[in-house]
């Protein structure tokens, strides 16, 4: 009796292999289980990718409010002792250092973190760990590294060099990187293999400040806590300056929110440029004029008018949303072009028409926005999570394997399109470079490290008992193949520097080879981190 139960179950797991054990979940509606699975794999498969393309407009939207929460300015008042003048200094409340590491990347990297930090929430009260969150990141931090790389090097124009300015600040940021593989590699094989306990999840969040402080102490040249490294050639102006020079000297700090505006109300509201965050006069970060008494009923007129201009941008929203025909796609002569241009604006429809709900970027310095974003990512990102439970569930394919690529790739979009424009407009490749080795700190100390303390917590308290991982030797081992491959990545952009004289950029066939070379060593590791968690090697 014993050998006919043993073989009924072997035949059962062997027919959810071949896929003939159907799959009873459905996402919407029941009826869904009357597909076949071929179909249902297909439509599933489609919706992942059009919640990508939410991500990537939610995203857009996102980088508009972190613009306006980077760029605010602390007013101080002064009076000027020779001349009596009243003197107003206008000066950054956020160091450009800090704003990369936290808003600049944990935004990025908000869609990741997100899906990883619900799959902990829908695993909380089991004692083993999901798969989707921590597979996703590590798979994450390869798209950064490689392919976002291997567009970065290519985007400047033919022959145009662009160089990390600050070297010391890179070279923190990429040992914290390397350091969060190592740490994630020791806590899962070394300390407590197969187990997260309470402390190691504590101790993988806190590091994350640690990241911070000593960056700020890098840009700052902080004594014992830095490099002692010079910022080399960095220019004062971060992005090239696109301000109508016929106006007043005394509008400086106004041009800011009046470009913002007309971004909003152009034609292009697509994409922001989100590194005009870094564009100011000095390095400092302040700004200076001397300005008369303001009548207190300008004051009032002012703030009227202010409230009135929300109003129309909110409106705008929304009547965008539902525009399929914008300025420049009137403009395109093509027949065929006006009517790719209206089938993608009829796409974009739903997503736009949901997110124009998003208060406009320009209310509270853009924080209300900002947090309104976040809610609207973590939706998405908690759909993609259903999603991809049923992918597997009708297709088979290991969760970690969908983790590492459509996943992986999906999430990380809005990291290529930050580091795209930082490449393309700022005149070094600081930015663009930082963007992807603090998008991965951040995926591991924050992304990885929330969801678990999460879990954790919950399992001391309720089991007293560590949060155990079910595939730690796939994982470890896709860290090993990440770690190996990285460092092959890291020689080339130092071989750059040192024969062409640039990261990014150069002579465009040495650009075009380098990048080939990024997306080898991207395909080589989805392929063996694939092959070892699916089992076959």
């Amino acid at each position: 009796m014993a050998s006919i139960l043993n073989l009924t179950q072997e035949l059962q797991e062997s027919s959810k292999v071949i896929g003939h054990v159907r799959c009873e979940n459905y996402f919407i509606f029941p009826g869904e289980n009357t597909l076949s699975d071929g179909s249902r794999g297909v439509l599933y498969f489609l919706a992942l990718a059009y919640c990508f393309i939410g991500l990537s407009a939610i995203t857009a939207r996102f980088f508009k409010s972190m613009e306006n929460v980077v760029k605010h300015s602390r007013k101080v008042v002064t009076t000027d002792p020779i001349t009596k003048a009243q003197v107003i200094t206008y000066k950054k409340v956020w160091n450009f250092t800090i704003a990369d590491i936290s808003l600049l990347a944990f935004g990025t990297s908000f869609p990741q973190i997100s899906l990883a930090t619900i799959d902990a929430i829908r695993n909380i009260g089991e004692r083993y760990a999901g798969g989707l969150g921590p597979g996703t990141l590590v798979g994450s931090a390869a798209f950064d590294l490689f392919p976002i790389h291997a567009v970065c090097v290519v985007v400047p124009k033919a022959g145009e060099l662009k160089k990390i300015s600050d070297l010391g600040v890179w070279l923190v940021e990429l040992v914290w990187s390397f350091w969060a593989y190592i740490w994630l590699y020791i806590i899962l094989e070394v300390w407590s293999p197969n187990v997260i306990t309470l402390w190691e999840a504590l101790l993988t969040v806190l590091q994350y400040g640690l990241l911070l402080v000593h960056a700020y102490a890098q840009d700052k040249r902080w004594p014992y806590l830095s490099l002692p490294m010079s910022r080399g050639d960095r220019p004062e102006e971060w992005v090239p300056e696109e301000i109508d020079q016929s106006k007043d000297d005394n509008d400086v700090h106004d041009v800011y929110s009046d470009a913002a505006q007309e971004a909003v109300e152009s034609g292009n509201r697509n994409i922001v440029d989100i590194f005009s965050i870094h564009s100011a006069n000095n390095d400092t970060g302040i700004t200076y004029h001397t300005v008369a008494d303001t009548p207190p009923d300008s004051a009032t007129k002012k703030g009227k008018a202010k409230n009135s201009t929300v109003f129309n941008l909110w409106k705008h929203q929304f009547v965008d949303a539902i525009t399929l025909e914008t300025s420049e796609s009137k403009k395109v002569d093509s027949i065929y072009l006006r009517i790719a241009k209206s089938f993608w604006q009829l796409l974009l429809a739903p997503w736009k028409l949901l997110f124009a709900f998003v208060p406009p970027c320009n209310i509270a310095h853009g924080w209300v926005a900002f947090i309104c974003s976040l809610l609207f990512i973590s939706g998405v990102a908690f759909v993609v999570t259903r999603l991809t439970d049923l992918i597997s569930c009708v297709t088979g394919i290991n969760p970690y394997v969908i983790a590492f690529t459509a996943l992986a790739g999906g999430t990380s979009w809005p990291d290529l399109v930050a580091s795209k424009i930082a490449a393309e407009r700022q005149l070094t490749a600081d930015s663009a470079i930082a963007n992807i080795t603090c998008s991965n700190s951040v995926n591991i100390y924050v992304g990885i490290g929330v969801p678990w303390l999460i879990n954790t917590v919950y399992n001391y308290f309720a089991y007293k008992e560590p949060l155990y991982i079910e595939n730690a030797k796939g994982l470890s081992f896709s860290l090993l193949i990440f770690f190996a491959t990285s460092v092959g990545c890291i020689v080339v952009l130092v071989l750059r520097r040192l024969i062409i004289g640039a990261e990014l950029g150069g002579p465009r066939l040495w650009a075009w080879l380098t990048s080939a070379y990024f997306m080898m060593l991207w395909v080589v590791f989805v392929v063996l981190s694939s092959l070892k968690v699916s089992g076959v090697i």
